[in-house]
């Protein structure tokens, strides 16, 4: 656990106090067997009732004490439990949040929601036991042990024997049970995200109703889950049954020896019940130790996982940012020489030696096949990949100089893939400016072609999109995407591909606000149609992760094959579908 002393330092008190108060409470339990003997040797053998009356008594005053120190321990060990894991969790999300593209790309989705969820509980749920029983068990055990040797050293010597032969079982049950846990959190990852994908999808499924599909799917992943959950709590079982099988033997030869003491006259009745109960509280304390051991094996391979995501070392960061004060005021584009790869081992280059320049308040298209690296091409601005070889540069200033915040904060990008959040239609739009106004919210929205629609609902901006934006179609979902990027007001404008879903008509009347509301923001469009662009001050043809043409909508029509291709394969569907 090293590392993590700083989640417990601000709750050291509660680390401390906790066990401690759980040690008040071992006393008690150890002096009340003592206390119940000599009720038994002398209150009782010679009927005196006003000894068993201060005796039980004061048994009773060391049991509520032992309540309050058991409630007390109770809570100041969850309060330093909870909220240790509670910061914990806080700096796994944050670390997440740093991460790159390439690093989210390394753990999946379900993966990393295990282990902000079900990984973190395990850890909270052991350091509570741990701290409830850490000092309880082990004092337990020493204090029983203590007294059952002054009480009869030679009855005691039983226990010495049994105390050996568990502790090897409990060490080989350890041993087994360790990778199983982590098999088993594996499993719970790839369950988690089989879920995730069939919720997120449910609609595709159910179009092309492929419900048995993900049903079989799931099966086969809940079963995998269970045979491993079930190889892993085999060993859990086992710890049980053999900690009770030593218990009741030991108790057995016990109170067979110490009948013989007895029957003797070398022992009396209330000290052998107390030693019995000394026994019993020493075999528990190793019960309660194997527990701890065996759920911390647990916990430690949800620490491993936890620590996979902690020291993950973030592949895209401004450490070394040269002009981290510096923000983005043009808005000038330009790539020099660019080379691009996903996996810089393999040499699968997407992008090979761009170069183009997109001037302050211009306009450029980007067109291509799919695959041909158009969004990787604009995924190289805001840095959400890093470039293999060559710059990308932005007011003449290499991206990899500026903060992440202060370049990010100056590019509104569309994605491809337009995500809604679950709130308001207007909490979604203040991603965009959280102070703007309503007015201005209405402007932008208007200049996105959504006011209409937004108006047209019964609560307006008010209305709760739900989680992704389920209640609205994928025209209106793209139209709110752009409303929330045109109020960030960025220097820089991408729109990937994000016009795909709107009408023809719709798209013209956003393209309007490009040379009005925009006109000083650069503006880079990938689109699919050619109408999108054509427009554009200049526009780049894509193949194959190479400009094989660049220039104005006329000139690429005379000279470039491939946007000819484009073009007129796009005039005979639109002529086929108008005849």
């Amino acid at each position: 656990m090293g590392g993590y002393g700083k989640y417990v330092k601000p709750y050291l008190s509660a680390f401390i106090i906790g066990p401690c108060l759980m040690i008040t409470e071992v006393l008690g339990e150890i002096m009340l067997p003592k206390m119940m003997s000599l009720i038994i040797n002398y209150g009782v053998a010679q009927r005196d009732y006003g000894y068993i009356l201060r005796i039980g008594f004061l048994m009773v005053c060391v049991s509520l004490f032992m309540a309050l120190s058991g409630i007390g321990g109770a809570y100041f060990s969850a309060k330093a439990s909870i909220c240790f894991t509670s910061d914990l969790r806080r700096d796994l999300f944050a670390k997440v949040q740093k991460f790159s593209f390439q690093n989210i790309d390394d753990f999946s989705a379900g993966s990393l929601v295990t282990r902000l969820t079900n990984d973190i509980q395990q850890v909270q749920m052991v350091m509570m036991m741990i701290l409830r029983l850490a000092l309880r068990a082990p004092g337990m055990l020493i204090g029983a042990l203590i007294m059952a040797f002054i009480m009869n050293y030679r009855l005691a010597m039983i226990i010495l024997v049994v105390i050996p032969v568990l502790g090897a079982v409990i060490a080989s049950i350890l041993i087994t049970a360790y990778p199983r846990f982590g098999i088993m959190q594996n499993k719970l990852d790839k369950l988690n995200s089989d879920i995730q994908e069939a919720l997120t999808n449910v609609r595709v499924i159910k179009s092309f109703v492929r419900e048995d599909f993900e049903k079989e799917r799931f099966r086969l992943a809940n079963e995998d889950l269970q045979n491993n959950s079930l190889k892993a709590m085999r060993i859990v079982i086992m710890t049980m049954p053999v900690m009770m099988l030593a218990m009741n033997v030991t108790t057995l030869a016990v109170v067979w020896y110490g009948g013989n003491l007895i029957i003797g006259g070398s022992m009396q009745v209330g000290d052998l019940t107390a030693f019995t109960t000394y026994i019993v509280q020493i075999l528990m304390s190793l019960m309660m130790l194997s527990m701890v051991f065996l759920q911390s094996s647990r916990a430690m391979a949800s620490v491993k996982r936890i620590n996979e995501v902690m020291q993950t070392e973030i592949n895209l960061t401004d450490q070394n940012a040269g002009q981290r004060d510096r923000k983005v005021t043009k808005g000038r584009v330009e790539f020099r020489d660019v080379t691009f790869s996903y996996d810089k081992n393999d040499g699968d280059e997407v992008l090979e030696h761009i170069s183009f320049v997109a001037e302050p308040g211009q306009v450029v298209g980007i067109i291509g096949a799919t695959g041909s690296g158009k969004t990787s091409l604009v995924q190289l601005i805001p840095r959400l990949y890093d470039v293999t070889a060559g710059s990308v540069l932005v007011d003449d200033v290499d991206v990899r100089e500026y903060s992440l915040k202060n370049l990010r904060d100056g590019v509104g990008m569309v994605l491809q893939k337009n995500v809604l959040f679950s709130g308001t239609i207007e909490e979604n739009l203040r991603w965009g400016d959280e102070t703007a106004s309503r007015e201005e919210l209405r402007s932008f929205a208007g200049a996105a072609q959504a006011d209409s629609f937004v108006s047209s609902f019964a609560d307006g901006y008010d209305t709760d999109m739900g989680q992704g934006g389920v209640n609205v179609s994928g025209g209106q979902k793209q139209r709110l995407c752009i409303a929330r990027a045109l109020l960030k007001k960025p220097k820089i404008l991408i729109l990937d591909d994000s016009t795909s879903a709107v009408d023809t008509a719709t798209e013209a009347k956003i393209r309007e606000c490009f040379y009005t509301t925009l006109k000083n923001t650069t503006k880079i469009i990938i689109a699919q149609r050619i109408g999108s662009v054509e427009e554009a001050d200049q526009i780049l043809v894509l193949d194959e992760g190479r400009i094989i043409g660049r220039g104005r909508h006329e000139e690429l029509l005379a000279s470039c094959e491939a946007y000819q291709e484009i073009y007129y394969s796009q005039r005979d569907r639109e002529q086929e579908v108008g005849a």
